[in-house]
């Protein structure tokens, strides 16, 4: 099957949140507690039909497992240029994940395609209610102020899985969208000048 879009997106957070759970309930649907640690990076696939004004664009959706040890840190930041998008999750019931949110944006802002790429911030493990460390108030609050849209997810029950990855591929086709309708009129507006270039060129070579 032929493909419209290769979109990448990458997975962010400290190990142990939940990223390898959270890409396989997305991409198979399935929930295992037999995963071992991610070493360095590995990455799963989907494709899926994105319809935006009344178009639809095939997607194949690339979506890349980070590693959260520090010690693979200088190795998957290699990666973060070339993903057009990023989960970046915590555990609800580990603070010290919550906490360590404003180092992983520093990083992405630091290596990621620009200043300001799209995020979509997760609090995951919202199954287990009864160990939870981080209010969701207390969540939102950090998505508000650093600007980033805030979900709650459960790899284990699916829990807005699907909702976090469609919530980020609307941010990214919007901007693919915009970046195009800028380069465009760029384009027209060059095509406009050099008309008018010619126009009088012509005009002043002109001896009637």
């Amino acid at each position: 099957m032929e493909y419209d879009y290769l979109i990448k997106f990458l997975t962010l957070g400290d190990s142990g949140v939940g990223k390898t759970s959270f890409l396989y309930q997305y991409t198979d649907g399935k929930f295992t507690t037999k995963f071992i640690s991610t070493v360095g990076i590995d990455f799963k696939e989907k494709r899926l039909i994105y319809k935006s004004q009344g178009r639809s664009h095939r997607i194949h959706l690339q979506i890349w497992d980070t590693a959260g040890q520090e010690r693979f840190r200088s190795l998957t930041t290699s990666f973060y240029r070339d993903a057009m998008g990023f989960i970046l999750l915590f555990d609800l019931t580990n603070e010290e994940s919550f906490l360590d949110v404003r180092n992983w944006l520093f990083q992405l802002k630091a290596h990621a395609y620009c200043e300001d790429p799209d995020i979509v911030l997760c609090g995951n493990k919202v199954d287990l209610e009864e160990k939870r460390v981080v209010s969701e108030e207390k969540a939102k609050e950090v998505a508000e102020y650093y600007g980033l849209p805030y979900l709650e997810t459960s790899a284990a029950t699916g829990q807005n899985i699907n909702r976090a990855i469609d919530m980020l591929l609307d941010m990214v086709m919007v901007r693919m969208e915009v970046d195009t309708d800028r380069t465009l009129k760029m384009n027209n507006k060059k095509q406009v000048q050099h008309l008018e270039e010619e126009t009088q060129n012509k005009s002043s070579k002109c001896h009637c």
